[in-house]
């Protein structure tokens, strides 16, 4: 799947992935963002979740012994306040509901709590299975463990009441990784590709597909495992951020309306 990262165009980086889920090339809008701004990001920073709740940007990186949590100062890409995660555990996507972030990791279905602004861990949750990305929608949380199911869980108890299977072109999308609510639809990147789906939290269709390649190149990263990776949506300012895994940029982007 490493090669997907040198062609150009969208369908031809997604060919292999949806081969895997039995289906052809996607008859669906590709579009590509317009980029607004740009900013510093860490490239120590393996970005495996992202958010920004009340104008602060939270960020979670993965790797056993490089898993943290941190806020980040949009415009320096300087962090203001970090905690790692506990020993041994690969840290992955994160979701704020109301002033508690909380954090999953990618084996061991142990998830925990931290308090807001602070970032001390005040507790735990369990589940079965990957810890992949967190969004909400308001209601619930979307949890996401490169299947192309994602798990609807009770923001109170974090135990599962429901599933989105996602499906493109009919077939079912797999390696969905980062998430994000915007606008009544889920954006996920799609592992190992600079793809974003757009998908619709009522069916799981996938409307159309947002293509990264752009920032990719321009990024140059020469590490294969440095993929499109963190989406976050400032729903009060409504500025969208992409990065990556140890990119050394932070896009503020801008979308075309879904279909377009």
């Amino acid at each position: 799947m490493r090669r997907l990262l040198a062609h150009s165009s969208l369908a031809l980086l997604l060919a292999p992935l949806l081969a895997l889920a039995g289906a052809a090339p996607p008859p669906i809008p590709v579009a590509k963002p317009t980029v607004v701004a740009t900013y510093p990001h860490d490239t120590a920073a393996f970005t495996e979740g992202l958010l920004v709740d009340r104008g602060h940007l939270y960020e979670s990186t993965g790797r056993e012994g490089q898993s943290f949590i941190r806020e980040v100062d949009v415009k320096t890409g300087r962090k203001l306040r970090e905690v790692a995660v506990p020993t041994g555990q690969f840290g992955e996507g994160i979701v704020v509901w109301k002033d508690e972030l909380r954090s999953v990791t990618w084996h061991g279905g142990q998830g925990y709590r931290w308090s807001l602004p602070a970032l001390k861990r005040t507790g735990g949750f369990r589940y079965t299975g990957e810890g992949w990305a967190m969004t909400d929608d308001g209601r619930r949380i979307y949890l996401s463990d490169g299947t192309p199911t994602l798990r609807l869980l009770d923001p109170a108890s974090m135990k599962v009441t429901g599933t989105l299977r996602v499906t493109i072109d009919g077939k079912p999308l797999p390696r969905i990784n980062e998430l994000e609510y915007v606008n009544g639809e889920i954006l996920a990147n799609i592992w190992m590709t600079p793809a974003i789906a757009r998908i619709d939290p009522q069916t799981g269709v996938v409307k159309g597909l947002i293509d990264l390649s752009d920032l990719v190149a321009q990024v140059a990263a020469t590490d294969p495992d440095s993929v499109a990776n963190g989406i976050a949506y400032d729903r009060t300012g409504h500025h969208l951020y992409v990065t990556g895994k140890n990119w050394p940029k932070l896009f503020e982007i801008k979308l075309p309306p879904a279909g377009a």
